[in-house]
């Protein structure tokens, strides 16, 4: 597309939270008018950091963005809407408690010759709009009261209405069904037919391929690149999303494949038989065994934390079986899950994980007290002693067992949430992104403490974002895409090459 039709700039976005956390280095970005442009990344690429400053969430520390060759510097999310600039989000940000006629008018709600509002006029032209949208509904009825994909609707009707320029589709099919998707689709390829342009933000591939014209990619905050849909390979994005090089893979195998002699077949510890839970995971079958890092494989939005919050019962089943050494199971509570044998350490340690006001040994105690119940109360000196043991085991690096676990390094905060689930004595250990953030040396460290628990027998869940370290760690993979399994590899068929090209859609090319 030419120079001429481009509608949003953005050159050199550079921002920062303190001095730590640099959330966009130097990135780039632009779209066309009547286009639908996809903006892609893992967990922590830059996305939702981009946005927020394209829309006036979030000041740039550096940086240029013109909006039809014009600089605009929004500092707040109106700002960017009378510039031209509309978001709708997966938690659409409208007020459920008011009408559909209302939220599309709110604030520019036309007046009668007395000063009140036409309600008349309101509930008339929000009807018409709507209509436009293949979208029959009573407009006079609260927000609240219609489906998720009907308020994305809703406010992409809004949007339009406000002569937006720049519609921001944020994870906007994550909730919706495949009919709903479609519609939706078919709203958007309208929007672009009329010159809209469109950022649409998704993590589903196949979605990516069918609706949008190019691709931006970013990664770890820094531009990767701009590619035409239509020319970019799905392996070849994948690789460019995960950091990977696909045209020089070669097939890496973790120390304990390469000199393992066959496998014994291994007592499975926990399995699920063609389990559904509402909203995520559909139709799953899974067999952890014994003595096993069975890896789970996957892209943001792939079911990889849905599967383990499933097996934790934090997700409740509507279809299917749990198994707990060949019995069923009923997984209904994450204490459920405990008394079971089941061990869990979350994906964001900061908000899941540790309890930041408490001190070292209370945070380690608190899934065995809970095992243990109210009225079987562990003593202060049994608390401490079971947190030295674990410092010296995992090699903790603490003054003592009072430090407060916030004034700990992210890689020994994740020791410590380690320690807190090993003290329950579990017999199957999930670690969902359990080296995210933290240095090299302790990421060794804890990498080397689970081969070593599934040396012992321990059944092992391992889900990373990282393929080098999957690769280091486990003996079986199970590949996800788009909630469902579509893969499974073992032992010597384990390699980056064939995880991405399971992950793309079994493409070589």
């Amino acid at each position: 597309m030419s120079a001429g039709n481009q509608l949003l700039t953005a050159r050199n976005i550079s921002k920062s939270f303190g001095k730590a956390v640099i959330a966009l280095s130097d990135v780039q970005f632009d779209l066309n008018r009547g286009e639908i442009h996809a903006l892609l990344g893992e967990n922590g690429a830059g996305k939702s950091t981009l946005i927020k400053v394209l829309t006036g969430v979030e000041a740039k520390d550096q940086g240029v963005i013109e909006l039809e060759g014009k600089q605009i510097n929004p500092r707040s999310t109106q700002e960017a809407q009378n510039q031209g600039i509309s978001t709708v989000y997966q938690e659409v940000n409208l007020c459920p408690n008011l009408s559909v006629a209302e939220n599309i008018y709110i604030g520019r709600e036309p007046r009668n010759r007395f000063g009140t509002i036409n309600w008349k006029k309101i509930n008339a032209d929000a009807s018409e709009l709507l209509e436009k949208f293949d979208l029959h509904i009573n407009v006079t009825k609260n927000l609240d009261h219609y489906s998720v994909a009907i308020q994305q609707m809703v406010a992409i009707a809004r949007a339009s209405d406000i002569d937006a320029k720049v519609l921001i589709l944020d994870e906007p099919t994550s909730s919706l069904s495949a009919a709903e998707v479609a519609k939706l689709f078919q709203i958007m390829k309208r929007l672009r037919k009329e010159g809209m342009g469109i950022i649409f933000v998704t993590h589903f591939l196949d979605q990516v391929y069918e609706v949008t014209d190019r691709i931006t990619v970013l990664r770890n905050g820094k531009y990767v690149g701009t590619y035409l849909t239509k020319e970019l390979p799905r392996v070849e994005l994948v690789g460019k999303m995960i950091g990977k090089d696909y045209a020089g893979l070669k097939e890496t195998m973790s120390s304990k494949r390469d000199g393992e002699a066959e496998e014994q077949e291994q007592e499975a510890f926990i399995e699920l038989v063609n389990v559904s839970s509402p909203g995520t995971v559909k139709g799953f079958g899974l067999k952890v065994k014994k003595g096993e890092v069975l890896g789970l494989s996957g892209l943001l939005g792939s079911g990889r934390s849905e599967t383990a919050k499933v097996l934790f019962g934090i997700d409740s089943i509507s279809e299917g079986e749990v198994k707990v050494k060949s019995e069923t199971a009923h997984l209904h509570s994450p204490l459920d899950a405990i008394r079971s044998g089941i061990a869990f350490c979350p994906e964001n340690r900061k908000t899941e994980g540790i309890i930041s006001e408490l001190s070292i040994w209370e945070n380690i105690i608190l899934a065995l007290q809970v095992k243990k119940g109210l009225f079987h109360k562990i003593s202060r000196k049994e608390a401490e002693e079971l947190a030295k043991e674990y410092i010296e085991k995992l090699q903790i690096k603490t003054p003592g067992t009072e430090q407060l676990i916030k004034n700990l390094s992210g890689g020994n905060q994740q020791k410590v949430i380690l320690a807190r689930w090993l003290a329950t004595e579990p017999e199957f250990l999930m670690l969902d992104e359990p080296t995210r953030g933290i240095d090299i040396g302790t990421k060794a460290e804890i990498q080397k403490i689970v081969m070593e628990l599934a040396g012992k027998g321990m059944a092992v869940l391992f889900i990373s974002s990282e393929i080098d370290e999957m690769l280091r760690c486990c003996t079986r993979m199970i590949v996800l895409r788009d909630m469902k399994q579509v893969g499974e590899l073992n032992g010597k068929e384990i390699s980056e090459e064939a995880i991405m090209r399971i992950m793309a859609g079994g493409e070589a090319s």
